[in-house]
């Protein structure tokens, strides 16, 4: 018998645990997750950082029970995903790199109501869903079209839609913003504010676009190759950790960079700024002297 999984915990409760967890691919390759533990508490959006190969789809992929691991620790919502996914998949939302292989139905609109329809609401409550969703997300005008038909980035907004419908108390995206146009990125990475803000929605994404890290992340980890988890902390943490980075292949973001070679160049320049209107503030301070 699964043990319970409690979606419902106090806030200080982990949604997520992953400790020193080993996989091996039918390739013989092997990814082990260890170093520090891999940790997202409730509420908070959390970017993992890392090269391809160094096992943030492996991550992901056990965290979705899709993966069992050989040896070490998987917990979400306090049980093995794995064993117990039926207990849990109802809190989980989820948004894959190749949205191909979510989109199932014949038109957008059945697309998203695929879920709530599965778990056996009624249709008032799918229409309902669906509606909300699809306004959410501004495709509402893609209702009838035919999901294979759209767009690589339409197609990702009617995915994460199917994501969203069943209100989801954990987000998991992986390489969420492939295919987006900048609109389109800086609408999502404003969703997914709301989402924490409003709903508590817990956020685990992959990603390899390190400049819009600091606006969609409380706290980022990142990983080398061979899956070790090198570095962990808010993006202000991470992204002063020159040394460790270099360890995951992983370029700081442009204004990390600037603000850097601007201390190199001056003892007097102002501390590291890693959003536009920090940097603003603090190039403006510097020039006045304060």
């Amino acid at each position: 018998m699964s043990a319970q999984a409690d979606t419902h915990a106090t806030p200080s409760t982990p949604v997520v645990h992953v400790s020193c967890v080993r996989h091996s691919y039918e390739d013989g390759t092997t990814v082990h997750l260890c170093g520090l533990d891999f940790l997202v508490e409730r509420g908070t959006r959390v970017a993992v950082l890392g090269p391809n190969g160094s096992g943030k789809t492996t991550l992901l992929y056990h965290l979705l029970g899709l993966l069992r691991s050989e040896e070490g620790e998987v917990r979400v919502f306090g049980v093995d995903p794995a064993r117990a996914w039926p207990d849990i998949r109802q809190h989980i939302g989820v948004m894959l790199q190749n949205v191909d292989e979510q989109l199932l139905a014949p038109t957008v609109a059945d697309d998203v109501a695929f879920s709530p329809r599965q778990y056996g609401m009624a249709e008032e409550e799918v229409a309902r869903r669906v509606d909300t969703t699809m306004e959410l997300l501004d495709i509402a005008h893609l209702r009838d079209r035919v999901p294979h038909n759209l767009s690589g980035g339409e197609k990702r907004k009617v995915a994460l839609a199917g994501a969203l419908v069943m209100e989801p108390e954990l987000l998991v995206l992986d390489e969420p913003f492939e295919g987006l146009d900048p609109a389109s990125r800086d609408a999502f990475i404003e969703l997914l504010e709301r989402l924490s803000a409003e709903r508590g929605t817990t956020v685990v994404m992959s990603t390899h676009d390190i400049d819009a890290v600091p606006e969609m992340a409380d706290y980022a980890y990142v990983l080398a190759p061979g899956g070790t988890i090198v570095l962990s902390g808010t993006p202000e943490e991470v992204f002063s950790q020159a040394d460790l980075l270099s360890e995951g292949n992983i370029k700081p973001p442009i204004l990390a960079e600037l603000f850097s070679r601007l201390a190199q160049a001056d003892t007097s320049a102002p501390p590291p700024a890693i959003s536009v209107d920090h940097a603003v503030d603090e190039l403006m301070r510097w020039k006045r002297g304060e």
